[in-house]
């Protein structure tokens, strides 16, 4: 019985340049982006960000959704898995890479919102929050009006 491998990755990070969409003999639509996610480390005392690169390829309907909403600069999230590949250059040398194959991306913040360098991107919902909860307490006794000290249980 074979072992189930593992091969998922979830990433956030911003375009490091606008996709590129190709479309292939067969009619497919697949496009290109590359993402910059930062980590953090400790280097003499002082905390430095070190950038990680890393290429994805969407395939399909959601490929050109990222074609045609996402520009340099874009926070993104990634959801997918890594993909090997290997080929040989124009120079008929071996070229390998590993990539990450998307099979979802969500657009961080806003059409508009392109990260300045180095900055990352604040976290913003579509979705309207629930203040109803700060809302003024309703009066009891269903009357509508003011409640009077009779109508309190204590």
């Amino acid at each position: 019985m074979a072992a189930t491998n593992i091969n998922r990755v979830v990433l956030t990070g911003n375009l490091t340049r606008d996709p590129e969409l190709r479309s292939l003999p067969s009619g497919m639509s697949v496009c290109s982006l590359r993402i910059a996610s930062n980590s953090r480390r400790k280097e003499n005392g002082e905390w430095v960000d070190k950038p990680n690169y890393f290429s994805v390829t969407v395939w399909g309907a959601q490929g050109e959704n990222c074609a045609r909403f996402l520009s340099k600069g874009r926070p993104v999230a990634i959801d997918g898995r890594l993909e090997w590949r290997e080929w040989q250059g124009n120079d008929g040398a071996k070229r390998e890479s590993v990539e990450i194959v998307a099979d979802a991306v969500q657009f961080l913040g806003g059409r508009d919102d392109a990260a300045p360098a180095g900055n990352g991107f604040a976290p913003r919902s579509d979705v309207p929050a629930d203040t109803s909860d700060f809302a003024p307490p309703q009066p009891v006794g269903g009357r509508g009006g003011d409640v009077a000290d009779d109508d309190i249980p204590f």
